[in-house]
Protein backbone atom coordinates (compact mmCIF):
# COMPACT_ATOMS: atom_id res chain seq x y z
CA UNK A 1 0.00 0.00 0.00
CA UNK A 2 1.87 3.02 -0.99
CA UNK A 3 1.26 6.45 0.86
CA UNK A 4 -1.09 7.92 -1.13
CA UNK A 5 -3.27 5.02 -0.88
CA UNK A 6 -2.43 4.90 2.74
CA UNK A 7 -3.42 8.44 3.54
CA UNK A 8 -6.69 8.19 1.26
CA UNK A 9 -7.78 4.47 3.54
CA UNK A 10 -6.64 6.48 6.73
CA UNK A 11 -8.89 9.71 5.93
CA UNK A 12 -11.98 7.29 5.05
CA UNK A 13 -11.96 5.60 8.13
CA UNK A 14 -11.77 8.35 9.79
CA UNK A 15 -15.06 10.16 8.72
CA UNK A 16 -16.81 6.96 8.80
CA UNK A 17 -16.00 6.82 12.28
CA UNK A 18 -17.13 10.81 12.89
CA UNK A 19 -19.63 10.31 11.27
CA UNK A 20 -21.37 7.35 13.49
CA UNK A 21 -22.00 8.93 16.45
CA UNK A 22 -23.31 12.13 14.78
CA UNK A 23 -25.90 10.08 12.68
CA UNK A 24 -28.17 9.27 16.15
CA UNK A 25 -27.99 13.35 16.51
CA UNK A 26 -31.31 14.10 14.52
CA UNK A 27 -30.76 17.94 15.60
CA UNK A 28 -26.66 18.23 14.78
CA UNK A 29 -25.89 20.84 12.96
CA UNK A 30 -23.48 20.67 9.98
CA UNK A 31 -20.75 23.19 10.34
CA UNK A 32 -18.19 23.64 7.92
CA UNK A 33 -14.76 25.55 8.64
CA UNK A 34 -15.71 28.74 6.69
CA UNK A 35 -19.00 28.63 8.01
CA UNK A 36 -17.44 28.58 11.78
CA UNK A 37 -15.43 31.46 10.69
CA UNK A 38 -18.00 33.42 9.20
CA UNK A 39 -20.12 32.81 12.78
CA UNK A 40 -17.70 33.61 15.46
CA UNK A 41 -16.50 36.84 13.52
CA UNK A 42 -20.74 38.07 13.25
CA UNK A 43 -20.64 37.19 17.13
CA UNK A 44 -17.75 37.71 18.15
CA UNK A 45 -17.88 40.18 21.74
CA UNK A 46 -14.59 41.16 21.14
CA UNK A 47 -14.86 43.05 17.89
CA UNK A 48 -18.23 44.30 19.23
CA UNK A 49 -15.67 45.86 21.20
CA UNK A 50 -13.43 47.40 19.06
CA UNK A 51 -16.39 48.34 16.93
CA UNK A 52 -17.57 50.68 20.54
CA UNK A 53 -13.45 51.99 19.93
CA UNK A 54 -13.86 52.64 16.75
CA UNK A 55 -17.07 54.68 17.33
CA UNK A 56 -14.84 56.42 20.45
CA UNK A 57 -12.36 57.33 18.20
CA UNK A 58 -14.60 58.57 15.36
CA UNK A 59 -16.52 61.03 18.04
CA UNK A 60 -13.09 62.42 19.32
CA UNK A 61 -12.00 63.20 15.91
CA UNK A 62 -15.67 64.63 15.57
CA UNK A 63 -14.84 66.54 18.11
CA UNK A 64 -11.30 67.73 17.31
CA UNK A 65 -13.18 68.85 13.50
CA UNK A 66 -15.52 71.04 15.97
CA UNK A 67 -12.97 72.90 17.49
CA UNK A 68 -12.35 74.87 14.35
CA UNK A 69 -16.37 76.55 14.89
CA UNK A 70 -17.20 79.45 16.32
CA UNK A 71 -17.96 79.98 20.47
CA UNK A 72 -21.06 81.40 21.51
CA UNK A 73 -22.45 81.98 24.91
CA UNK A 74 -25.62 83.72 26.19
CA UNK A 75 -25.64 85.41 29.89
CA UNK A 76 -28.18 87.28 31.60
CA UNK A 77 -29.04 88.23 34.85
CA UNK A 78 -31.80 90.11 37.07
CA UNK A 79 -30.59 92.01 39.87
CA UNK A 80 -32.59 93.46 42.56
CA UNK A 81 -31.17 97.07 43.55
CA UNK A 82 -31.45 98.80 47.29
CA UNK A 83 -32.18 102.41 47.00
CA UNK A 84 -28.90 103.62 45.52
CA UNK A 85 -27.67 107.36 45.07
CA UNK A 86 -27.38 108.32 41.83
CA UNK A 87 -25.39 111.36 40.56
CA UNK A 88 -24.59 111.39 36.82
CA UNK A 89 -21.27 113.14 35.85
CA UNK A 90 -22.36 114.58 32.70
CA UNK A 91 -21.71 118.16 31.82
CA UNK A 92 -24.75 120.25 31.88
CA UNK A 93 -25.33 122.12 28.22
CA UNK A 94 -28.92 123.60 29.50
CA UNK A 95 -28.20 126.93 30.44
CA UNK A 96 -31.51 127.46 31.86
CA UNK A 97 -32.30 126.60 36.01
CA UNK A 98 -33.29 123.01 37.43
CA UNK A 99 -31.13 120.44 38.42
CA UNK A 100 -27.30 120.22 38.22
CA UNK A 101 -27.03 117.56 36.03
CA UNK A 102 -28.00 119.22 32.65
CA UNK A 103 -31.63 120.04 34.49
CA UNK A 104 -32.32 116.34 35.23
CA UNK A 105 -33.87 116.31 38.84
CA UNK A 106 -32.70 112.51 39.97
CA UNK A 107 -34.01 112.98 43.41
CA UNK A 108 -37.04 111.92 42.44
CA UNK A 109 -35.83 108.27 40.18
CA UNK A 110 -36.45 105.52 42.34
CA UNK A 111 -34.28 102.39 41.16
CA UNK A 112 -35.24 98.90 42.66
CA UNK A 113 -34.09 96.44 39.56
CA UNK A 114 -31.73 95.95 36.82
CA UNK A 115 -31.72 93.34 34.36
CA UNK A 116 -29.20 92.72 31.48
CA UNK A 117 -28.64 90.16 28.63
CA UNK A 118 -25.41 89.09 26.62
CA UNK A 119 -24.57 87.32 23.75
CA UNK A 120 -21.11 86.39 22.32
CA UNK A 121 -19.56 84.55 19.33
CA UNK A 122 -15.77 83.99 18.98
CA UNK A 123 -14.39 82.09 16.15
CA UNK A 124 -10.69 80.88 16.03
CA UNK A 125 -8.60 82.17 13.51
CA UNK A 126 -4.98 81.19 15.06
CA UNK A 127 -4.37 78.93 17.63
CA UNK A 128 -0.16 78.07 16.99
CA UNK A 129 -1.39 75.31 14.69
CA UNK A 130 -2.50 73.42 17.87
CA UNK A 131 -6.11 73.15 15.89
CA UNK A 132 -4.61 71.55 12.82
CA UNK A 133 -2.48 69.14 14.57
CA UNK A 134 -5.31 67.49 16.92
CA UNK A 135 -7.30 66.74 14.05
CA UNK A 136 -4.31 65.66 12.74
CA UNK A 137 -3.66 63.35 15.46
CA UNK A 138 -7.38 62.56 15.85
CA UNK A 139 -7.30 61.37 11.90
CA UNK A 140 -4.22 58.85 12.75
CA UNK A 141 -5.45 57.83 16.23
CA UNK A 142 -8.64 56.78 14.46
CA UNK A 143 -7.17 54.92 11.56
CA UNK A 144 -4.89 53.14 14.07
CA UNK A 145 -8.09 52.02 15.86
CA UNK A 146 -9.63 50.45 13.01
CA UNK A 147 -6.55 49.26 11.98
CA UNK A 148 -6.61 47.42 15.31
CA UNK A 149 -10.11 46.05 14.81
CA UNK A 150 -8.93 44.21 12.02
CA UNK A 151 -6.12 42.22 14.00
CA UNK A 152 -8.68 41.81 16.42
CA UNK A 153 -10.41 39.89 13.48
CA UNK A 154 -7.64 38.24 12.19
CA UNK A 155 -7.09 36.68 16.46
CA UNK A 156 -10.77 35.78 16.20
CA UNK A 157 -10.50 34.01 12.96
CA UNK A 158 -7.68 32.09 14.41
CA UNK A 159 -9.15 31.15 17.60
CA UNK A 160 -12.04 29.91 15.36
CA UNK A 161 -9.64 27.50 13.31
CA UNK A 162 -8.47 26.48 17.03
CA UNK A 163 -11.51 25.58 18.58
CA UNK A 164 -12.70 23.90 15.35
CA UNK A 165 -9.69 21.91 15.09
CA UNK A 166 -10.01 20.94 19.16
CA UNK A 167 -13.02 19.62 18.71
CA UNK A 168 -12.41 18.05 15.63
CA UNK A 169 -9.79 16.00 17.38
CA UNK A 170 -12.12 15.37 20.29
CA UNK A 171 -14.76 13.95 18.40
CA UNK A 172 -12.26 11.50 16.20
CA UNK A 173 -10.79 10.72 19.66
CA UNK A 174 -14.42 9.26 20.53
CA UNK A 175 -14.48 7.67 17.94
CA UNK A 176 -10.91 5.63 17.18
CA UNK A 177 -11.71 4.60 21.02
CA UNK A 178 -15.10 3.15 20.86
CA UNK A 179 -13.55 1.17 18.11
CA UNK A 180 -11.05 -0.18 19.60
CA UNK A 181 -13.20 -0.48 23.20
CA UNK A 182 -15.50 -2.50 20.44
CA UNK A 183 -12.57 -4.50 19.50
CA UNK A 184 -11.58 -5.00 23.26
CA UNK A 185 -14.95 -5.85 24.65
CA UNK A 186 -15.35 -8.63 21.80
CA UNK A 187 -11.82 -10.13 23.26
CA UNK A 188 -12.87 -10.48 26.58
CA UNK A 189 -16.05 -12.22 25.30
CA UNK A 190 -13.71 -14.69 23.54
CA UNK A 191 -10.96 -14.95 26.71
CA UNK A 192 -14.19 -15.44 28.86
CA UNK A 193 -15.17 -18.56 26.33
CA UNK A 194 -11.54 -19.99 26.37
CA UNK A 195 -11.11 -19.43 29.86
CA UNK A 196 -14.38 -21.54 30.61
CA UNK A 197 -13.37 -24.31 28.61
CA UNK A 198 -10.07 -24.59 30.34
CA UNK A 199 -8.13 -23.03 27.38
CA UNK A 200 -6.50 -20.30 28.92
CA UNK A 201 -5.53 -19.24 31.97
CA UNK A 202 -7.58 -16.65 34.29
CA UNK A 203 -4.36 -14.41 34.28
CA UNK A 204 -5.04 -13.35 31.07
CA UNK A 205 -8.68 -12.81 30.67
CA UNK A 206 -8.15 -10.82 33.97
CA UNK A 207 -5.40 -8.58 31.49
CA UNK A 208 -8.10 -8.41 28.69
CA UNK A 209 -10.30 -7.32 31.13
CA UNK A 210 -8.25 -4.62 32.58
CA UNK A 211 -7.63 -2.84 29.39
CA UNK A 212 -11.27 -3.23 28.19
CA UNK A 213 -11.86 -0.90 31.85
CA UNK A 214 -8.69 1.30 30.96
CA UNK A 215 -10.50 2.06 27.53
CA UNK A 216 -13.51 2.89 28.82
CA UNK A 217 -12.13 5.02 31.32
CA UNK A 218 -10.54 6.35 27.98
CA UNK A 219 -13.70 7.17 26.56
CA UNK A 220 -15.06 8.66 29.89
CA UNK A 221 -11.80 11.70 29.19
CA UNK A 222 -12.45 11.34 25.13
CA UNK A 223 -16.27 12.21 25.44
CA UNK A 224 -15.93 14.74 28.32
CA UNK A 225 -13.55 16.55 26.29
CA UNK A 226 -15.68 16.37 23.20
CA UNK A 227 -18.48 17.76 24.82
CA UNK A 228 -16.53 20.85 26.70
CA UNK A 229 -15.10 21.45 23.21
CA UNK A 230 -18.44 21.36 21.58
CA UNK A 231 -19.55 24.07 24.32
CA UNK A 232 -16.46 26.17 23.61
CA UNK A 233 -17.19 26.45 19.57
CA UNK A 234 -21.00 27.17 20.14
CA UNK A 235 -19.77 30.23 22.46
CA UNK A 236 -17.61 31.41 19.85
CA UNK A 237 -20.07 30.81 17.46
CA UNK A 238 -23.25 32.48 19.08
CA UNK A 239 -25.06 29.32 19.21
CA UNK A 240 -26.98 27.67 22.30
CA UNK A 241 -24.38 25.96 24.20
CA UNK A 242 -25.58 22.50 23.99
CA UNK A 243 -25.92 22.69 20.40
CA UNK A 244 -24.47 19.20 18.56
CA UNK A 245 -22.26 20.27 16.16
CA UNK A 246 -21.29 17.77 12.93
CA UNK A 247 -17.95 18.68 11.57
CA UNK A 248 -17.39 19.07 8.14
CA UNK A 249 -13.33 17.24 8.53
CA UNK A 250 -12.60 17.76 4.95
CA UNK A 251 -12.59 21.57 4.93
CA UNK A 252 -10.11 21.05 7.99
CA UNK A 253 -7.76 18.80 6.47
CA UNK A 254 -7.05 20.80 3.46
CA UNK A 255 -3.88 22.95 3.99
CA UNK A 256 -3.18 25.55 1.08
CA UNK A 257 -0.16 26.43 -0.79
CA UNK A 258 3.16 27.45 0.99
CA UNK A 259 5.48 29.91 -0.17
CA UNK A 260 9.31 30.56 1.08
CA UNK A 261 9.96 31.70 4.66
CA UNK A 262 11.50 35.20 3.05
CA UNK A 263 8.00 35.45 0.78
CA UNK A 264 6.10 35.66 4.37
CA UNK A 265 8.48 37.92 6.56
CA UNK A 266 7.82 40.18 3.12
CA UNK A 267 4.24 39.76 3.75
CA UNK A 268 4.20 40.52 7.44
CA UNK A 269 5.72 43.54 7.01
CA UNK A 270 3.57 44.70 4.30
CA UNK A 271 -0.06 43.04 5.09
CA UNK A 272 -0.09 43.17 9.20
CA UNK A 273 -2.64 45.51 11.00
CA UNK A 274 -0.95 46.07 13.74
CA UNK A 275 2.00 47.10 11.59
CA UNK A 276 -0.08 49.79 9.95
CA UNK A 277 -1.93 50.83 13.16
CA UNK A 278 1.78 51.24 15.14
CA UNK A 279 2.73 53.71 12.08
CA UNK A 280 -0.61 56.01 12.63
CA UNK A 281 0.35 56.14 16.08
CA UNK A 282 3.61 57.48 15.57
CA UNK A 283 2.45 59.86 13.24
CA UNK A 284 -0.24 60.89 16.10
CA UNK A 285 2.71 61.41 18.22
CA UNK A 286 4.75 63.82 16.12
CA UNK A 287 1.19 65.93 15.71
CA UNK A 288 1.02 65.40 19.16
CA UNK A 289 4.32 67.58 19.24
CA UNK A 290 3.43 70.27 17.02
CA UNK A 291 0.04 70.32 19.40
CA UNK A 292 2.07 70.91 22.49
CA UNK A 293 4.37 73.67 20.53
CA UNK A 294 1.17 75.78 19.57
CA UNK A 295 1.12 77.10 23.46
CA UNK A 296 4.46 79.64 22.45
CA UNK A 297 1.92 80.84 19.95
CA UNK A 298 -0.70 83.58 20.55
CA UNK A 299 -3.98 83.14 19.97
CA UNK A 300 -6.27 85.27 17.68
CA UNK A 301 -10.19 85.23 17.21
CA UNK A 302 -12.94 87.11 15.77
CA UNK A 303 -15.25 88.35 18.19
CA UNK A 304 -18.72 89.77 18.13
CA UNK A 305 -21.79 90.23 20.92
CA UNK A 306 -24.81 91.54 21.71
CA UNK A 307 -25.52 93.73 24.79
CA UNK A 308 -29.34 94.82 26.23
CA UNK A 309 -29.68 96.19 29.50
CA UNK A 310 -32.79 97.34 31.06
CA UNK A 311 -32.97 99.44 34.18
CA UNK A 312 -36.43 100.70 35.40
CA UNK A 313 -37.01 104.73 35.69
CA UNK A 314 -33.26 104.94 35.28
CA UNK A 315 -31.82 103.60 31.52
CA UNK A 316 -32.41 100.96 29.09
CA UNK A 317 -30.13 99.81 26.18
CA UNK A 318 -31.07 97.77 23.04
CA UNK A 319 -29.26 97.04 19.55
CA UNK A 320 -25.84 97.53 21.26
CA UNK A 321 -23.23 95.07 18.58
CA UNK A 322 -20.40 94.44 18.59
CA UNK A 323 -17.78 93.50 16.52
CA UNK A 324 -13.68 92.84 16.86
CA UNK A 325 -10.95 90.96 17.18
CA UNK A 326 -9.03 89.49 19.92
CA UNK A 327 -5.38 88.40 20.88
CA UNK A 328 -4.29 86.47 23.67
CA UNK A 329 -1.06 84.96 24.74
CA UNK A 330 -0.09 83.40 27.89
CA UNK A 331 3.11 84.84 29.05
CA UNK A 332 3.48 81.71 31.52
CA UNK A 333 4.23 79.60 28.39
CA UNK A 334 7.67 80.92 27.77
CA UNK A 335 8.82 78.73 30.40
CA UNK A 336 6.00 76.13 31.01
CA UNK A 337 5.82 74.79 27.69
CA UNK A 338 9.03 73.50 27.49
CA UNK A 339 8.28 70.24 29.75
CA UNK A 340 5.26 69.84 27.20
CA UNK A 341 7.39 69.57 24.29
CA UNK A 342 9.63 67.63 25.76
CA UNK A 343 6.68 64.74 26.89
CA UNK A 344 5.81 64.72 23.84
CA UNK A 345 8.82 64.31 22.28
CA UNK A 346 9.60 61.47 24.40
CA UNK A 347 6.09 59.76 23.44
CA UNK A 348 6.85 60.00 20.22
CA UNK A 349 10.27 58.03 21.05
CA UNK A 350 8.51 55.80 22.63
CA UNK A 351 6.16 55.03 19.86
CA UNK A 352 9.30 54.21 17.70
CA UNK A 353 10.97 51.93 19.86
CA UNK A 354 7.67 49.60 20.12
CA UNK A 355 7.59 49.97 16.59
CA UNK A 356 11.28 48.50 16.15
CA UNK A 357 9.97 45.98 18.78
CA UNK A 358 7.02 45.31 17.10
CA UNK A 359 9.46 44.55 13.83
CA UNK A 360 11.19 41.94 15.63
CA UNK A 361 8.63 39.86 17.13
CA UNK A 362 6.74 39.85 13.52
CA UNK A 363 10.20 38.01 13.03
CA UNK A 364 10.34 35.82 15.47
CA UNK A 365 6.74 34.73 14.91
CA UNK A 366 7.36 34.69 11.38
CA UNK A 367 10.30 32.08 11.96
CA UNK A 368 8.44 30.13 14.78
CA UNK A 369 5.08 29.79 12.84
CA UNK A 370 6.99 28.43 9.30
CA UNK A 371 9.19 26.08 11.25
CA UNK A 372 6.16 24.87 13.34
CA UNK A 373 4.02 24.15 10.49
CA UNK A 374 7.04 22.44 8.22
CA UNK A 375 7.39 20.22 11.76
CA UNK A 376 3.73 19.25 11.75
CA UNK A 377 4.36 18.22 7.80
CA UNK A 378 6.90 15.90 8.69
CA UNK A 379 4.65 14.59 11.52
CA UNK A 380 2.11 13.59 9.81
CA UNK A 381 4.08 11.53 7.45
CA UNK A 382 5.77 9.96 10.20
CA UNK A 383 2.85 9.19 11.94
CA UNK A 384 1.30 8.11 8.69
CA UNK A 385 3.99 5.40 8.80
CA UNK A 386 3.79 4.67 12.40
CA UNK A 387 0.24 3.23 11.51
CA UNK A 388 1.38 0.80 9.07
CA UNK A 389 4.16 -0.51 11.72
CA UNK A 390 1.55 -0.34 14.39
CA UNK A 391 -0.51 -2.45 11.92
CA UNK A 392 2.07 -4.90 10.94
CA UNK A 393 3.10 -5.10 14.36
CA UNK A 394 0.09 -6.09 15.47
CA UNK A 395 -0.42 -8.27 12.63
CA UNK A 396 2.55 -10.13 13.54
CA UNK A 397 2.12 -10.07 17.02
CA UNK A 398 -1.17 -11.64 16.90
CA UNK A 399 -0.17 -14.07 14.89
CA UNK A 400 2.52 -15.07 16.83
CA UNK A 401 -0.19 -14.97 19.73
CA UNK A 402 -2.16 -17.43 18.15
CA UNK A 403 0.88 -20.05 17.84
CA UNK A 404 1.52 -19.42 21.52
CA UNK A 405 4.88 -17.44 20.78
CA UNK A 406 3.89 -14.41 22.67
CA UNK A 407 2.19 -13.41 25.83
CA UNK A 408 -1.05 -11.76 26.35
CA UNK A 409 0.29 -8.22 27.30
CA UNK A 410 2.15 -8.32 24.22
CA UNK A 411 -0.63 -8.77 22.14
CA UNK A 412 -2.55 -5.82 24.07
CA UNK A 413 0.51 -3.15 24.21
CA UNK A 414 0.50 -3.79 19.97
CA UNK A 415 -3.18 -3.28 20.05
CA UNK A 416 -2.53 0.15 22.63
CA UNK A 417 0.25 1.07 20.16
CA UNK A 418 -1.82 0.93 17.18
CA UNK A 419 -4.79 3.20 18.81
CA UNK A 420 -2.24 5.26 19.53
CA UNK A 421 -0.68 5.88 15.90
CA UNK A 422 -4.05 6.55 14.88
CA UNK A 423 -4.51 9.06 17.37
CA UNK A 424 -1.63 10.45 16.60
CA UNK A 425 -2.22 10.76 13.11
CA UNK A 426 -5.64 12.23 13.24
CA UNK A 427 -3.94 15.03 15.65
CA UNK A 428 -1.47 15.61 13.90
CA UNK A 429 -3.69 16.21 10.79
CA UNK A 430 -5.50 19.01 12.42
CA UNK A 431 -2.64 20.78 14.17
CA UNK A 432 -0.80 21.16 10.75
CA UNK A 433 -4.33 23.21 9.62
CA UNK A 434 -3.84 25.33 12.82
CA UNK A 435 0.18 26.35 12.12
CA UNK A 436 -0.27 26.63 8.55
CA UNK A 437 -3.67 29.31 9.50
CA UNK A 438 -1.69 30.66 12.75
CA UNK A 439 1.46 31.02 9.87
CA UNK A 440 -0.91 32.92 7.46
CA UNK A 441 -1.72 34.81 10.65
CA UNK A 442 1.28 36.36 11.71
CA UNK A 443 2.18 37.08 7.57
CA UNK A 444 -0.99 39.47 7.83
CA UNK A 445 -2.45 37.32 5.02
CA UNK A 446 -5.34 35.18 7.49
CA UNK A 447 -8.50 37.66 6.80
CA UNK A 448 -7.41 37.39 3.14
CA UNK A 449 -7.27 34.21 2.70
CA UNK A 450 -10.31 33.22 4.57
CA UNK A 451 -12.44 35.78 2.48
CA UNK A 452 -11.10 34.34 -0.89
CA UNK A 453 -12.42 30.76 0.42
Amino acid sequence: MNHNLLSAWAATMLMLLLIQPVCAQDSARSLSLKEAVDLCVKNSKQLKNSQAKIEEATAALKEAVQRRLPDASVGGSYLYVTQPDISLKVKSTNSGGGGGSGGLNLSNIKVSQAMYGVLNVSLPVFTGFQIKAGIESAQFLEKATRLDADEDKQVVIQNAINSYAALYKAKAAVGLVEASLGQSKQRVNDFTNLEQNGLMARNDLLKAELESSNLELTLLDAENNWKLANVSMNLLLGLPEQTPLNLDSASLLQAGPVKSLEEYELAAVQNRFDVQAIGERRKAAEAGIVQAKSAYYPNIALTAGYIALNVPNLISVTNAVTIGAGVKYNLGSLWKTDAKVQQAKAREKQTESNQEILQDNIRLEVNQAYENFLSGEKKIDVYLTAIVQAEENYKITKNKYDNSLVTTTDLLDAEVADLQARLNHVYAQADAVVAYNRLLQVAGLLQIESENK
